[in-house]
């Protein structure tokens, strides 16, 4: 359900700066594809009759409206709960639902990745702050969304009764984040930022290879890793090597391990260090680009990414989403809408006579 004209504002994300420049306007391809798009100004009558015809109909209902506007429009959960006993009403909000900021405009890069804690707690000491890239708060949010529907749809096959589902962007980055604040909870005393030349256990920290390919190590067992990792890298002599014999050594003379295998790992290729490791059983990952992972052989063989024919730009490749059920064939994608494309096919569904439907597009109340 959208604005009439303008539709979504996420139909313009593809366009804002610093995103990818692309003829295709992917994030709307992604997110709005097998949706269909009803164009309604709720703030008229006939409109927002409209959508409470559709309310009356559905199984679930999905709004990120403040409660202000939820307020003005009459669409509280209170409201259209008499209209379908069995609804299931889902509330995505910014900054959550009581408190002093519930009418805040809340983004991922805002709610979840800055208020969560994260924002602070992913860079070095000799680092800066990142911004958090598009949708990455967003997607998994709507997954933790789509959870909670879920289980209201099983309580609902059990009661025969609709519930009310909430989410945050808050919520999702404090739970993301929840580690951290666990510890901060306890009293814990904070750590200390370190640097990749001086990581606080070389064993995980990222190295580069002599064909520049970055790479993360994340070597968690020290009995078997260290010796493993020494000989991996034709380090042999270091096993017994007072200075990193224990891991308490390790730190204390993290700066110095790190050089050595600085040196060492710049001496072969990535690919060649994948057989490597491989062989001594060494926790790792290449630190992929986003052209990279577009191309992963490992993404495709598990079906990442699937086909999807397009009106305009012919056949494409889209991300998939990352549930599969046994024995179920997910539904193929299909072209995001334009705004309002279904207006009509979706009136007549609901019982609007022709004329009835020419009267609400002239009206504007729909488009």
């Amino acid at each position: 359900v959208e604005r009439p004209v303008m539709g979504d504002p996420y139909r313009y994300l593809s366009y804002i700066r610093p995103m990818p420049v692309s003829e295709v306007n992917y994030c709307w391809l992604l997110d709005g594809r097998n949706k269909k798009s009803i164009a309604l100004n709720l703030a008229s009558e006939s409109g927002r009759e409209v959508l409470l015809k559709l309310i009356g109909t559905a199984d679930v209902f999905i709004t990120n409206y403040q409660p202000s506007v939820l307020d003005k429009l009459r669409l509280n959960y209170e409201d259209v709960k008499p209209l379908n006993e069995r609804l299931i009403y889902a509330h995505a909000t910014g900054y959550g639902e009581a408190g002093e900021e519930i009418e805040k405009p809340g983004f991922d890069m805002t709610a979840l990745w800055a208020r969560s804690g994260l924002m602070d707690a992913v860079y070095d000491a000799e680092g800066q702050p990142a911004l958090s890239v598009a949708g990455m708060g967003d997607h998994p949010s709507a997954m933790t969304l789509f959870s909670g529907i879920m289980l209201a749809l099983y309580q609902r096959e059990r009661t025969g009764r609709g519930a009310k589902v909430s989410n945050s962007l808050m919520a999702n980055g404090a739970w993301a984040n929840s580690c951290l604040i666990q510890a901060a909870l306890c009293q814990a005393t904070p750590y200390e930022r370190g640097t990749r030349s001086r990581a606080f256990n070389p064993m995980v920290n990222h190295y580069t290879s002599r064909d520049g390919k970055r790479f993360i190590c994340c070597m968690i067992q020290p009995e078997k890793d260290w010796p493993a990792l020494c000989r991996a890298t034709g380090l042999s002599e270091l096993i017994a090597d007072a200075r990193f014999a224990t891991g308490e050594a390790r730190v204390e003379n993290a700066a110095a391990l790190i050089s050595i295998l600085d040196r060492a790992l710049a001496e072969k290729d990535m690919q060649e260090w994948e057989a490597i490791f491989a062989e001594y059983e060494l926790v790792w990952s290449p630190v992929s680009t986003i052209e990279e992972v577009a191309r992963d052989p490992q993404m495709e063989a598990n079906r990442m990414f699937v086909e999807m024919d397009h009106p305009r730009h012919g056949r494409i490749k889209t991300v998939n989403s990352p549930i599969f059920i046994s024995d179920t064939e997910k539904a193929a994608p299909r072209p995001a809408p334009e705004v309002g494309e279904h207006t009509r096919e979706i009136l007549r569904q609901l019982g609007y006579a022709e004329q009835a439907i020419n009267e609400l597009l002239d009206s504007k109340a729909a488009g």
